[in-house]
């Protein structure tokens, strides 16, 4: 990717990394052709950014996925030199009380600033879907009244969260969880330009772990790469503290064969570790629902038993025996129905 470009040349010894940037900073997009995936939305911006005339917009998704990087990218390729100027970034996560936006922004919006011709100046507002319903209502007012030289760009995880008023006043752009292979092409090119040595199931533990989060993706591999010197499988799962897939795909095996007591150990193996019963049940989700040796109806049970057992979980319920319970209704999927009638 040409985001590379320019940069300073990386060591590849990982005590030096105290002195070096993240490497999600070094290698964040700087234009919209370098952000990864969601190819039509960013074409989109791409031509908003050719127009130049930028309309309200609202970017939503989960973390991790581009959305404040493509703003940041939008504002760059319009305003160019005028960026530092022209732009006021808030992350209303922090500041979202109706005071920010009564007088932070409406000070940036009032102040004379010299942009390109036909450019506005633009206010990103990170988080957005964090603001107070009055904060959200005294923005709306201000995007009426400043339109003619301020553009607003919020980023949301959840666009319902945003009231209706200003979800009608601002194009609408969704972002999706970024695909294996988009993480696996932008981890081989960090790989490569920050000579990290790795083996293929390393950066499938990179990929399982990140599930679609591009930022978790390469600081899960900065992290191992600091601590060991070399990606692998192992040494990922020790970094992210996740319960390995390996000994979960060992427990639903044996679940699928019935056997309770194989199930029973893995788990017992699991929570000796120390983790939580949340870490479990959602590692156990991830590893079913990527897992082909399971025939569709019986991943469509086990789907169902690992909702309900999340469920609870979340209701605070985490206790060995409510995951003992899982482990036995998975189990009890392959036994025949004649062997329970009394």
């Amino acid at each position: 990717m040409s985001s590379s470009k320019g940069k300073a040349p990386a060591t590849s010894n990982a005590s030096n990394g105290a002195y070096e940037l993240p490497w999600v900073e070094k290698y964040r997009p700087e234009v919209l052709g370098d952000v990864v995936g969601n190819v039509e939305t960013v074409e989109r911006l791409k031509v908003i950014a050719k127009d130049g005339n930028c309309p309200h917009i609202i970017i939503s998704g989960m973390p991790g996925i581009g959305k404040t990087t493509s703003i940041h990218c939008l504002a760059h390729q319009l305003l160019g030199s005028a960026y530092k100027e022209g732009v006021l970034e808030l992350n209303a996560s922090d500041e979202r009380g109706i005071d920010v936006v009564r007088n932070k922004i409406k000070q940036f919006a009032q102040k004379k600033v010299t942009l390109p011709p036909g450019r506005h100046k633009i206010v990103i507002l990170d988080e957005a879907d964090s603001m107070t319903p009055g904060a959200q209502q005294a923005l709306r007012r201000t995007m009426e009244i400043f339109s003619n030289t301020t553009r607003f760009a919020l980023a949301c995880n959840m666009s319902n969260k945003i009231i209706e008023p200003i979800q009608s006043r601002c194009a609408i752009l969704r972002y999706s969880k970024l695909s294996d292979a988009e993480i696996l092409k932008r981890l081989l090119e960090i790989c490569e330009m920050e000579k990290v040595e790795y083996n293929e199931d390393g950066l499938a533990a990179l990929i399982f772990t990140s599930e679609g989060d591009m930022r978790q993706a390469i600081n899960n591999l900065q992290s191992t790469w600091s601590g060991f010197n070399y990606i692998s499988a192992d040494n990922v799962f020790k970094v992210c503290d996740q319960p390995h897939p390996v000994i979960i795909q060992a427990m639903v095996k044996a679940c699928l064969k019935g056997n309770i007591d194989g199930a029973m150990e893995k788990l017992s193996e699991l929570w000796d570790q120390g983790y939580s019963a949340v870490d479990i049940v959602v590692t156990i989700f991830r590893v079913v629902k990527t897992y082909d040796e399971i025939p569709e109806y019986t991943k469509l049970e086990y789907i169902k038993e690992i909702g309900f057992t999340h469920m609870r979980v979340l209701e605070g319920v985490g206790t060995l025996i409510q995951l003992g319970g899982l482990m036995a209704r998975l189990c009890r999927t392959h036994m025949k129905p004649e062997l329970f009638k009394v």
